[in-house]
């Protein structure tokens, strides 16, 4: 399958995805655009700009598009990520969401499953004290409303899980059991 784990910052997705790894024999694992952006010399403001989101935005379509015929793929992050933050992004009025639809609609759409990490009531990930708690949380809402609402008809599987670290490992494998 092609799967994505998607959340705000500091959810566990990584992990999540490391995890997964170590279960699912031949799966691939797609690092996230931002590390892939630096590794190419890419610079981010801090915080990031509407820039820096939108050329993740761009770099996550191109990534799903070239790994299109990939099979056994987990992709950390995916463009919907993106649109939650340039939707709650200060300069978000700058931001053309419906130019972008289509290619995100196309890309996303080669994905079998979304698995989305939300913040929960009690956080499993240890924050330091810098962390973008207000930023967090819009970016946490707007990607609800965009995977759980699917105002975009998307039309993808979204696996909404909690928990502990094994519990969220356990609700992924659990729905890949069942094909």
């Amino acid at each position: 399958m092609r799967i994505a784990v998607t959340g705000s910052h500091r959810v566990g997705k990584s992990t999540l995805i490391d995890l997964l790894g170590e279960r699912l024999e031949g799966y691939r694992l797609a690092e996230e655009p931002y590390f892939l952006l630096e590794e190419e010399g890419y610079e981010f403001a801090s915080p990031p700009s509407l820039e820096d989101f939108l050329e993740q935005l761009r770099f996550s379509v191109e990534l799903l598009e070239s790994e299109k015929c990939s099979r056994n793929i987990l992709f950390d992050r995916c463009p919907l990520d993106f649109l939650g933050y340039l939707q709650t992004h200060e300069d978000a009025d700058s931001f053309d969401l419906e130019a972008w639809l289509p290619q995100v609609r196309s890309a996303v759409q080669t994905l079998e499953l979304i698995v989305f990490v939300p913040i929960e009531e009690h956080d499993f990930i240890r924050l330091p004290a810098s962390a973008d708690r207000e930023s967090r949380v819009a970016a946490d809402d707007a990607l609800a409303r965009i995977l759980l609402d699917d105002p975009f008809e998307l039309g993808v599987e979204v696996l909404p899980i909690q928990g502990t670290r094994a519990a969220r490992v356990t609700q992924v494998l659990e729905r890949l059991a069942r094909g």
